[in-house]
C-alpha cells in the first residue's frame, strides 16, 4: 500500500539546510496497522505530511496504492488525497459553526455528492461511531471523545484505502483513548491501512508495527506479537 525508498526532505531556513529525512526506506502492507514514534524533530511529522501529499520530498521515490507519488500539482494532489488518504488529527479539526452531520458530510459535498445523499451516508457513519443521536449537536457540545470520533466518521465517508492519524489520542485522557483506538481497530479489520502518529507506547502497542524514527532515520522497526 505504501512503499518508500531512500526518501530525503530538507528545508531551507535562511542560508541554512536542514535535512529532516536522510534516506528512508519503509514499506507498508495493505490492511497493516503501524504506529510512528519518535521524539520531537525525528522527522515524523514530515513523513507523515509526505505521505498525505500535502508536502513534496526532494529524492527518492513514493508509490502509494501502486501509483508514484511525484510532483503532483495541487488538483491532482487534492483529487488523489480525496480518493486515497483519510486524515485524523489530534486537535479533531472540526468546523465549528458546523453540527457533527455536515462535518461529517464535508468530504462528500467535495465529491459533489447531493445533500440529501450525503447526510444520509453521513448519518450512517456517524451510527457506526456510536454518534447517530448527536448528529445534530454542534461541536461545542461534544466531549474530546466524541469530537475524535466524529472525527473518525468524517475520515471513513470517503471509503480511503488509508487512513493517516496524527497524535489522534493525544488531546484524550487514557479511557477514551483506548475507546478511541478500539474504533480505529474495527476499522482496520475492515481493510483499511492505518498509519498512527504517537508518543504513547500503550497506543503503540496497540498496533501491529512500530515504526522508530530518530534524527531522519528509521532507528527500529518492530512488530508487536499480540497483535
Amino acid at each position: 500500500m505504501v512503499k518508500i525508498e531512500q526518501l530525503h526532505k530538507s528545508y531551507i531556513t535562511g542560508k541554512n539546510s536542514l535535512h529532516v529525512l536522510k534516506g528512508i526506506d519503509l514499506y507498508v502492507e495493505e490492511g497493516e496497522m503501524v504506529s510512528i514514534m519518535g521524539s520531537s524533530g525525528s522527522g515524523k511529522s514530515t513523513l507523515l505530511n509526505i505521505l498525505g501529499i500535502l508536502d513534496t520530498y526532494d529524492e527518492g521515490s513514493y508509490y502509494l496504492a501502486g501509483e508514484l507519488v511525484r510532483n503532483m500539482n495541487e488538483k491532482k494532489a487534492a483529487l488523489y488525497r480525496n480518493r486515497t488518504l483519510g486524515f485524523i488529527f489530534q486537535q479533531f479539526n472540526l468546523i465549528p459553526f458546523k453540527n457533527a452531520l455536515e462535518n461529517v458530510a464535508l468530504p462528500l459535498y467535495y465529491q459533489k455528492v447531493s445533500r440529501k445523499k450525503r447526510n444520509q451516508v453521513a448519518l450512517e457513519y456517524l451510527d457506526k461511531v456510536g454518534l447517530k443521536d448527536w448528529a445534530h449537536h454542534m461541536p461545542n457540545e461534544l466531549s474530546g471523545g466524541q469530537k475524535q470520533r466524529v472525527a473518525i466518521a468524517r475520515a471513513l465517508i470517503s471509503k480511503p484505502k488509508i487512513i493517516l492519524a496524527d497524535e489522534p489520542t493525544g488531546a484524550l485522557d487514557s479511557v477514551t483513548s483506548y475507546e478511541v483506538m478500539n474504533i480505529l481497530k474495527e476499522v482496520n479489520n475492515e481493510g483499511i491501512t492505518m498509519m498512527i502518529v504517537t508518543h504513547e507506547h500503550d497506543i503503540s502497542e496497540m498496533t501491529q508495527r512500530v515504526i522508530h524514527l530518530k534524527d531522519g532515520l528509521i532507528e527500529k522497526n518492530i512488530t508487536n506479537r499480540h497483535n
